[in-house]
Parts: structure tokens; sequence; C-alpha cells
């Protein structure tokens, strides 16, 4: 991905019309049954309700990194807990 000396505008947001600025997010994506988490994702995040947005040049960028097969096995792993939501929980 190149990098511009400039800023992006986001505009506003299309959920709430708050006002989005750049921001560095974490993305999980559910892959064939194997969560994958891609951190520094440049993309746009309202100030006002949290919704995040990011340019066409980065979605293909992360369809790239998700669609590599042997990315993963070189990626470092997260351990997540995994909790059963119960009727008793309701």
């Amino acid at each position: 991905m190149k990098k511009n000396s400039k800023r992006y505008d986001y505009g506003t947001c299309h959920a709430c019309g708050g006002p989005m600025r750049p921001k560095l997010i974490k993305q999980d994506f559910w892959i064939k049954g194997n969560l994958i988490v891609i951190e520094g994702i440049p993309a746009g995040a309202c100030t006002r309700c949290g919704e995040k947005v990011v340019q066409a040049e980065v979605g293909r960028s992360i369809a790239e990194l998700v669609a590599d097969p042997h990315r993963p096995r070189r990626a470092r792993t997260l351990k997540v807990p995994v909790i059963r939501f119960g009727q008793a929980v309701a």
C-alpha cells in the first residue's frame, strides 16, 4: 500500500452524520471457521457513534491478506476465551 502525504478526508458518518477522523483500527474476520485479527488498518472512525470505514484500496489489501493461506502460520497468535451463552444467563 502506498503512503500518501495527504490525509484522506473520510467526510461524515453515513450512520449518524458525525465527523469521521483517521484512526488505526483492529478488525476481526471469520474465515472458514477461523478467527483472524488484522491490526493497524487505516480507517475513518466516527467520533460520535464509532462507525468505521476504509478506503477501497485498503479493503483490497485486506482481502489479499486474508486470502494468503500461509500468512496465518507466520503471524503471532492470540489466546481468546470462548464463553457459551446459556439459558441460565438470560
